[in-house]
């Protein structure tokens, strides 16, 4: 039975939108090689002042819905599983091509990319049948479960078309 143990953190709002459809992609300075992960629900942008400033206008009130993932003392709610399905590179010129693909406004990425070529990352998004409680995990980006989550049971959030 294949497991992992092998997260991405992420914003919580935006796993919620590639959950929901709202966002198809995620933009990175960097490709990857991993074939899938767990997403990691993170929080601490939502802790800044203006955070809301980051998104476009018609998805603030979903990202201020969604800006906390579920905590029990110290652990977390792992709802998701990741498969990246490609990566390709991007120039910052050609950014706007991506608009319809995230929630994010145009400025925030290329803010994020420091106006340098970025990753994207298309993904396909299932959902564990049952939610994982993870321990505080304190990797950066990439960072490694403490137990291995089997890969069995998961639910494609959309299906094939």
């Amino acid at each position: 039975m294949e497991k992992t143990n092998k997260s991405l953190k992420e914003w919580n709002a935006i796993i919620e939108a590639l959950a929901g459809g709202l966002q198809t992609i995620i933009i990175r300075k960097n490709p990857t090689t991993l074939k899938g992960f767990f997403l990691y629900p993170t929080f601490s942008y939502a802790t800044k002042e203006n955070y809301l400033e980051n998104f476009k206008k018609d998805f603030r009130h979903f990202v201020e819905k969604n800006a906390f993932p579920l905590k029990k003392g110290e652990k977390t709610q792992i709802k998701y599983y990741a498969r990246v399905e490609k990566v390709i590179e991007i120039s910052p010129k050609n950014l706007n091509s991506l608009n319809k693909l995230h929630i994010w406004k145009n400025d925030h990425v290329k803010k994020y990319l420091s106006n340098k070529k970025g990753y994207v990352w298309y993904l396909k998004i299932y959902k564990l049948k049952d939610s994982y409680m993870a321990e505080k995990n304190r990797g950066m980006r990439f960072a490694n479960l403490k137990k291995e989550i089997s890969l069995k049971d998961l639910i494609p959030v959309f299906e094939e078309t």
